[in-house]
């Protein structure tokens, strides 16, 4: 992305509330979302531009782990990206899991979504709340299974981490990869404010412009490991969400536009 110094911005940065007229949103366009009404109500122009995606894991480079899914008698899942990719990879395997197959999914969501690829009513579904703690007491109950975490080249550090301590006899495989997404098209394009929902986001921005200098440019960030990722990088936060005045980040744009668009409101 274009920028008009070289110099990084450090602790020091001061304030400057300019007027904001452009924000580029780092997922993909949603058909629904607060941000149209705060795009219209302020006369702005919003953008919206995945910055990272999920790229699938071949069947040929899965088979280099000597094993099938069908070995296992219970599967954990901690994202959609996951269910979507595990039956990917049964169905290109041609493997047809038991159904006696356990499921165990971090959350509710996740859960639901199991349910565009199983018949539901007939299955074993075990749901936590959010965290893979919430399913200490399924997982005592079925220590006698052999159990297969699908993920990311990105792991999911915390739910292995779980798995060890309770000794549960499981097999992390990756089957789908978390990749930066070329940006080069923005090369020559400034915005007034970016905004960051994760520290992949953050990876993808220095993948993509290496000499990114923030200058006058506002970084709005969602989440604490989002915002620790910005400041280790020497940018300075200007909108963060969530907090007791801002829970969602549309809020707190808005209460940040309110500051430098004074006149501007429609």
């Amino acid at each position: 992305m274009a920028s008009e110094s070289t110099a990084r911005m450090t602790t020091n940065y001061a304030e400057k509330y300019k007027e904001v007229r452009t924000i580029l949103i780092s997922q993909p366009k949603p058909e629904r979302s607060p941000y149209y009404e705060l795009e219209k109500k302020w006369g702005l122009t919003i953008d919206w531009r995945q910055f990272i995606h999920v790229e699938p894991v071949s069947e040929k480079e899965f088979r280099k782990n000597r094993l099938r899914p069908d070995e296992f008698s219970a599967i954990i899942f901690t994202s959609k990206n996951a269910i979507e990719h595990f039956f990917r990879m049964c169905e290109e395997m041609r493997v047809k899991m038991s159904m006696e197959t356990k499921y165990f999914c971090l959350s509710e969501a996740i859960a639901n979504y199991l349910q565009k690829f199983i018949v539901y009513r007939k299955r074993k579904v075990f749901v936590g709340k959010r965290k893979v703690e919430d399913l200490a007491n399924y997982f005592n109950k079925h220590k006698g299974e052999k159990f297969l975490l699908p993920c990311s080249n990105l792991g999911a550090k915390q739910t292995v981490a779980y798995l060890d301590k309770i000794e549960l006899d499981y097999k992390d495989v990756m089957m789908y990869r978390t990749v930066a997404s070329d940006l080069s098209d923005l090369s020559d394009v400034t915005y007034d404010v970016l905004v960051f929902f994760s520290p992949l986001g953050i990876d993808s921005l220095y993948e993509n412009f290496p000499g990114f200098d923030q200058n006058d440019t506002r970084i709005a960030v969602f989440g604490n490991a989002t915002s620790q990722k910005v400041i280790k990088e020497g940018l300075h936060i200007n909108i963060k969400a969530p907090s007791p005045e801002n829970p969602s980040m549309a809020m707190a744009l808005e209460n940040y536009i309110k500051k430098t668009n004074k006149r501007q409101e429609r």
